[in-house]
């Protein structure tokens, strides 16, 4: 019996002809990209804290706790993880967008005067709301690359997860050109913070809505040989990334007219489309699917008939029939019984095939696992905690362009989770890769290193850490992803990784908490803001 996606509101013949699989499964990962660059509503906080901060009369604490609650959405991620178990990725998506269309859509409408009054406490559980839809989006996420790129789960992650880096530019952006405002008028602070919290619940339920189809199709598609195309991929995202990087920059960005920033975004976005395209042109042209197998070639008819030949015997097989092993033969070849294929073949499997499963309580209970999430803490989780207070880093300096140091954070962070897949993919048929905690531990030299530099009290050194520390923030979190499928394994991914992330709001409370007590303390009373604040950290 094939396996196919019946045409149907939630169907992907409506986007490729049923035998274009190979053009889905790009397709799938192109999906990912744009639904992890509008999931970061969260990171965009700092853009308009402080004016959050003025218009609800907050203290320091108060405004710090808002951004554990934003965070502490996570310690509920858990139940995003069980739901994906147990209904389809579409739904899930949905609830996601959902929730964060109520969490963040009440505030809105309470700054628009529309709701009478909200109290803190109120306030505070709708941003917990806000930041657990963020998991649900994710999961989603997460599981369609992992079980749409069996083989190349690292790269495939890697890359979909860096574009998540881009939502507080993109969201930045949108703001400059659909809701301009004047830095002395004196509804700018309200019109601000009232435009980004309209983006964060209307944007993501738009794309949700429109990438559920895709969704909807993605167990339909199993991983076949790929290479080409992630080198366009790669070449698509450094041109991204440097285009976030330039616009980012002050007297660049004031030199660019807002529109043509977020122009050039919108095609940075679309790009990706390009590579199914091209799949989709040539699967129609040469009327073959390849099976991808240790730098070798099968024809889909040799896997489907047993597996167990020998490269030499496939390929023959495929030059003998002409291009007859169509795609349509590949749809019954799921992506567990090929990684059974590569096993049988005497360990030229993925290296990978020999971690073992492991499930939350036994997680929990193995030393590896708190090592693991005391390095996610003092690393991901402290660098998350100080883009967080960007808004109060910048004020305390008399640095008024916070929303400049958030796109550059947001930018070098894109290039942060982006660097990873890149050297997986550069060294994938080599024996020299770092470990993922190797990796890790690499990296929090050049982070601990630009919290130092912040006490130089230059509006450079402030430029130069909030770039390195996004950049290692970035990698960190991209890693993290393939740490937690190689120490514990790929089937229970979905609720595992959202245990390990729950650290994320433990250490925005404790680290957030710790800083804006200090920030109280050391307030210049002659100024009226602190020049310490950013020595805190």
């Amino acid at each position: 019996m094939h396996s196919t996606c019946f045409i149907n509101p939630f169907s992907s013949n409506l986007i490729f002809p049923q035998k274009s699989k190979m053009a889905l499964q790009w397709l799938i990962l192109v999906v990912a990209i744009w639904l992890q660059s509008i999931n970061g509503t969260n990171s965009n906080f700092p853009a308009y804290s402080s004016e959050f901060k003025r218009l609800l009369s907050l203290s320091q604490l108060q405004l710090n706790n808002l951004a554990f609650a934003s965070d502490a959405g996570k310690l509920l991620g858990f139940i995003s993880g069980v739901a994906a178990s147990h209904l389809p990725l579409w739904l899930v998506l949905l609830i996601g967008s959902l929730l964060g269309l109520v969490g963040y859509g009440v505030q809105y409408l309470f700054l628009s005067d529309h709701i009478p009054s909200l109290s803190y406490g109120v306030v505070f559980l709708l941003t917990v709301l806000s930041g657990n839809s963020i998991c649900w989006i994710n999961t989603v996420c997460y599981m369609i690359t992992i079980s749409t790129f069996p083989f190349d789960r690292h790269v495939a992650v890697g890359l979909t997860t860096s574009y998540i880096g881009l939502s507080a530019e993109i969201y930045t952006d949108l703001v400059s050109v659909f809701f301009p405002s004047s830095p002395s008028s004196s509804s700018s602070p309200i019109k601000t913070a009232k435009a980004y919290l309209l983006l964060n619940s209307v944007s993501p339920l738009i794309v949700c809505v429109f990438c559920a189809p895709i969704v909807w199709c993605a167990n339909n598609v199993v991983s076949r040989r790929l290479g080409g195309g992630f080198v366009v991929m790669f070449v698509i995202t450094i041109g991204t990334g440097v285009f976030a990087v330039i616009s980012s920059f002050g007297k660049i960005a004031r030199g660019l007219p807002p529109f043509v920033v977020v122009i050039g975004m919108g095609v940075c976005l679309l790009a990706p489309l390009a590579v199914p395209w091209v799949e989709n042109v040539m699967e129609r042209f040469q009327k073959k699917c390849w099976l991808r197998r240790q730098g070798r070639i099968y024809d889909v008819g040799q896997v489907e008939g047993g597996g167990g030949e020998k490269a030499e015997e496939g390929r023959k097989e495929a030059e003998e029939s002409g291009g007859g092993g169509s795609c349509e033969v590949v749809e019954e070849v799921r992506a567990e019984e090929v990684v059974q294929v590569e096993e049988s073949d005497g360990g030229g499997g993925s290296c990978e095939a020999g971690v073992e499963e492991v499930g939350v309580k036994e997680m929990v209970k193995r030393v590896e696992f708190w090592l693991y999430f005391l390095v996610y803490l003092c690393g991901a989780t402290l660098g998350l905690v100080y883009l967080n207070n960007l808004g109060q880093i910048a004020e305390s300096r008399g640095f008024r362009r916070t929303s400049t140091l958030v796109s550059l954070s947001s930018s070098f962070g894109f290039f942060g989770r982006r660097m990873p897949s890149l050297l997986a993919y550069i060294f994938s048929r080599s024996k020299c890769m770092a470990s993922t905690p190797a990796s890790i531990a690499i990296i929090m030299a050049p982070m601990s290193a630009s919290f130092f530099l912040l006490l130089n009290k230059t509006t450079l050194s402030l430029y130069i850490s909030t770039a390195v520390i996004g950049l290692c923030t970035g990698a960190i979190t991209s890693i993290a992803v393939s740490t937690t499928t190689e120490l514990f394994g790929a089937k229970n991914f979905s609720v595992n990784h959202n245990i390990v992330i729950a650290n994320i709001p433990i250490g925005s409370f404790v680290f957030g908490n710790a800083a804006a007590l200090l920030y109280r303390s050391k307030i210049n009373t002659e100024d009226g803001r602190s020049s310490e604040a950013p020595a805190t950290w």
